[in-house]
């Protein structure tokens, strides 16, 4: 048990990264509240309105569709630890007039829709440079242990998050659950501080005045495995994650539920979540690509699932593998883009990964809410799925097509999937990756749903 703790959470030995995913942690549990208290006050200003919902999510991400690559740039030119203390101050003195606006008890509908988006201002600045801040905190061979604990962290606090704003708003009111959010959304700022820079790990200058974001584009254009792991969370990003939109109305319009319960369907995506978030965190090395592509499959099928749950308690069971799979899939993709990348773009190109995953939220939510409002929220779910799974099934094609492997079918000794490698002698030039894969076997903790036995064919001259 101690050999697997120490492997799980050894990037919590340093100081720097231990300062970070404690401010991280207090910090999004208040947001998580917030969110949840939100969600919940929407639906009482709007008369139960999903399409209401769904502009909040839209107003929320909207700044990060605008704002995300001019972040990227900021981080690889300026120093991401003061980038981070003046985002999040930023994001907790909104939150502060915010919260005093609701417990006022003088909130409208817009002022939801002014602050979702004044918020969304500070998280567009703050996602992108905390993504490439990570790989400062920790030493290279650490990296996906420390990008692993960081899912980790997030889904800690999104258990933790809507279960106590569920217990705080059958209790009280929304109010008092946006005053507690505001006071634990001010704690990054003194980890930051509390960091010391001496022992950051900067291989490049932190100032890079030449830096542009059409660079970071291009380096991505020419690096395919790069390219395929963010076109497919572009898809997955904008059409498959938007449980926020889903999930409440899901709860209070088709099962009838209180804001306790629609916390606990929160909670139970979140707990799978936090399955998937420490299955990679003893993984060494860069996931293969079939790992990302296994995972999106079975991200598809179990959300199309969710969409046909005939009641509240199937719709939790199913919920949980849900959760698993949709963060086992965004940290690998996440894991093969971060390892991938050169130093000196990271920021830009970490910033391109979150404006396709967190940027085309507004067009998904939108989309959502619409699809809700006109043929329900279960549809809206199950498509979603469905879109996800058939994106899937094309990044699998294209990269076979590219790389020259295929699949086959074993039916004995068990039946199976099985992939065959082709050899790197037979593959033309032209369809080689620029960054080599890694052997499938050296992806540790990455389960997949179909099984995948992996061998090379050798050419008829050997």
């Amino acid at each position: 048990m101690r050999a697997v703790l120490s492997t799980t959470f050894r990037s919590l030995k340093v100081r720097n990264y231990r300062l970070f995913s404690i401010g991280q942690l207090v910090k999004l549990v208040g947001v998580w509240m917030m969110f949840t208290a939100q969600d919940w006050l929407v639906l009482d200003l709007s008369g139960n309105s999903p399409g209401a919902l769904g502009t909040v999510a839209a107003l929320q991400f909207l700044p990060v569709l605008v704002l995300t690559l001019y972040s990227g740039r900021l981080a690889d030119r300026y120093d991401k630890r003061k980038l981070l203390v003046a985002a999040n101050a930023v994001f907790a003195v909104t939150a502060v007039v915010f919260a005093v606006l609701v417990a006022s008890g003088s909130v409208v509908l817009w002022h939801v829709f002014l602050f979702a988006g004044l918020l969304g201002i500070a998280n567009a600045v703050e996602t992108p440079v905390r993504q490439a801040f990570v790989s400062e905190l920790v030493e290279l061979p650490l990296l996906p242990n420390a990008l692993a604990l960081s899912a980790a962290t997030f889904n800690c606090a999104r258990i933790a998050g809507p279960a106590l704003a569920g217990i705080a708003l059958a209790a009280f009111s929304t109010g008092p659950v946006f005053l507690i959010a505001t006071v634990l959304s001010i704690a990054p700022v003194f980890s930051y501080l509390r960091m010391s820079p001496a022992d950051l790990y900067r291989n490049a200058p932190a100032a890079k005045k030449g830096a542009r974001v059409l660079d970071g584009l291009q380096y991505v254009r020419r690096h395919p495995d790069l390219l395929l792991p963010i076109c497919l969370m572009a898809v997955v990003g904008m059409i498959g994650f938007n449980f926020p939109v889903t999930l409440a109305a899901l709860a209070k319009i088709n099962f009838h539920a209180g804001p306790s319960s629609f916390g606990l369907l929160t909670t139970t995506l979140a707990v799978g979540a936090l399955g998937g978030a420490l299955a990679g965190s003893a993984r060494r090395a860069r996931p293969s690509v079939y790992v990302v592509l296994g995972a999106a499959l079975a991200f598809g099928v179990l959300e199309f699932a969710v969409g046909f749950a005939p009641n509240f308690l199937v719709a939790m069971l199913i919920l949980l593998p849900t959760g698993f799979f949709s963060i086992f899939l965004a940290q690998a993709a996440n894991h093969r883009v971060q390892m991938g990348v050169d130093a000196e773009y990271r920021g830009r190109v970490m910033a391109l990964y979150v404006l396709v995953f967190l940027g085309t939220t507004p067009i998904g939510a939108s989309v959502t809410g619409w699809w809700g409002e006109r043929f329900g929220v279960p549809a809206s779910i199950w498509c979603a799925g469905l879109l996800c799974f058939v994106a899937a099934v094309a990044a699998l094609v294209w990269q076979l097509r590219v790389s020259g492997d295929r699949l086959v079918v074993r039916l004995r000794p068990r039946p199976c999937i099985e992939l065959v490698r082709r050899a790197r002698d037979e593959v033309p030039a032209e369809d080689v990756p620029v960054v080599d894969e890694p052997p499938i076997d050296t992806v540790a903790g990455a389960p997949v749903p179909v099984a995948v036995a992996e061998k090379v064919e050798l050419s008829s001259a050997r």
